[in-house]
């Protein structure tokens, strides 16, 4: 739930207790995400009503200076995050933010921004599907194609730039093909087609495709036809049920969920399941989830800044609102997890956002982190359209509770695990109370310091680590 999740809050416990524990509600989440009714989250997405515009209508508000595209690429990212702190189905949206950072094309950029949400909502179709399916429709993907500067590469001057990354990148992993295989990748990929700067409009263009024999590995096609369309999908096949994409996948899979060095017999492993059900990637998370590394390795990774983001916003238990100015919660929590490093798909580069933890694990980072989860244990930033919850909701009115009683309480309310002696013994230290101190609501603790208590919590190992 931790790994494959945003951080645990009351509407996931119950889910999980109605499902019958953690196996069958991760079951459910892989086979029947749509049993999790998830209106709250998707409603979100009206807030922001430009996500929804078609990419010539994008185009043209940016050249009239109506709304730039950077401008829409923000929305974009408030929007994920957002939709992340209310969802019911998170393994859903682990998925599709794990291949939206594989299979990746930046928030930034003055042409591909105008396909870019379509993209991800491409991506979101296929995320617990087949990896044979998503390599094709993103492959192919107008804003793919513009991004690797493939929507305008033709059988003259074929452009590598997408040839490339897709073997490097998106299936075999670097080191496993040689400068022909790029070659005949980029050739086999021409004749794809958006019309730039006008329409806007994805098409194919026979006339651009580049035919004669073509060989990448071991595929090989006479690529006599001027539409080569049948080319690419039986090539883009080819390529997701190699045994080399087969690792690379199940390799970044593990990197991401178990730990930074993944064992290599268990991504051998996943490897066999990945091939043997036809690229489905369902049992592929359904044997990872069941390994012992996975369990023996619970607590070793680190979240990034946005999961870091979301999980507070979910731990706290606070609500946002839609955004009625411009420092709304609602926006400004896009600015935190930029703050922290990491804006939602803003990595410049074709790999991606990475899945190691050495990126994140810096102490700027630290720093970010506890300024973030103090500011909003006190409540003070984000401070319009969010409501907190306040120190009454854990001390009791009448009876007063011991300190270490209440980091308990406090502990399983936001963890939801109970208190280990090392977080009481932090908390101690943040606040200055003793662990047997009776607090109750003229304590100071209760008066100003609660937010000492609520940040020890949140920037502890086990809030931060999954």
């Amino acid at each position: 739930m931790t790994r494959f999740g945003y951080g645990i809050d009351d509407a996931l416990a119950r889910d999980v207790r109605r499902a019958g524990g953690a196996s069958a509600w991760f079951e459910q989440q892989l086979t029947r995400p749509g049993s999790f009714a998830d209106g709250s989250a998707d409603a979100v997405r009206r807030w922001w009503p430009d996500l929804d515009r078609r990419p010539a209508d994008l185009w043209q508000r940016q050249v009239q200076e109506v709304r730039g595209g950077w401008q829409v690429m923000e929305d974009y990212g408030r929007w994920l995050l957002v939709r992340r702190v209310r969802t019911r189905r998170p393994v859903l949206e682990k998925m599709t933010e794990f291949w939206e950072a594989m299979l990746h094309v930046p928030v930034s950029g003055d042409a591909h921004f105008t396909w870019r949400v379509n993209y991800g909502d491409t991506v979101r179709r296929h995320a617990l599907g087949r990896f044979d399916e998503l390599l094709a429709a993103t492959t192919t993907h107008p804003a793919m194609l513009i991004f690797l500067s493939a929507a305008t590469s033709t059988k003259r001057a074929p452009n590598e730039n997408l040839g490339r990354e897709l073997l490097e990148l998106h299936t075999l992993g670097a080191g496993n093909y040689d400068e022909d295989d790029v070659k005949a990748s980029a050739r086999i990929l021409t004749g794809h087609h958006v019309d730039l700067w006008e329409s806007w409009k994805a098409s194919y263009v026979k006339e651009d495709h580049a035919t004669g024999k073509v060989r990448v590995k071991g595929f090989t096609h006479k690529n006599r036809k001027a539409d080569g369309r049948d080319v690419t999908r039986e090539y883009l096949r080819y390529l997701a049920h190699h045994p080399l994409t087969a690792h690379h996948v199940c390799e970044r899979l593990t990197t991401k969920f178990v730990r930074d060095d993944p064992p290599r017999s268990l991504v051998k492993r996943l490897a066999k399941v990945y091939l043997k059900n036809d690229t489905a990637i369902v049992p592929v998370l359904r044997a990872l989830v069941a390994s012992k590394e996975f369990r023996s390795s619970a607590g070793d990774k680190l979240r990034d800044p946005g999961e870091d983001v979301v999980a507070t916003y979910r731990a706290l238990g606070v609500e946002v609102g839609r955004p009625s100015r411009n420092d709304s919660a609602s926006n400004a929590i896009l600015w935190q997890a930029s703050r922290l490093g990491l804006t939602p798909h803003a990595w410049p580069r074709p790999d991606g956002t990475p899945v190691t933890d050495d990126v994140w694990a810096s102490p700027a980072r630290a720093l970010g982190s506890m300024d973030l989860h103090y500011s909003m244990a006190g409540g003070w930033w984000p401070a319009e359209g969010i409501r907190y919850r306040a120190p009454r909701a854990w001390v009791p009115a009448k009876k007063p509770v011991r300190f270490e009683d209440l980091v308990d309480a406090v502990s399983r309310d936001l963890l939801h695990r109970p208190a280990s002696k090392r977080l009481v013994q932090t908390a101690t230290l943040a606040t200055g109370c003793k662990a047997r101190e009776k607090i109750d609501r003229d304590h100071a603790l209760y008066q100003w310091g609660f937010p000492r208590l609520l940040a020890a919590v949140l920037d502890s190992p086990d809030h931060l680590a999954c």
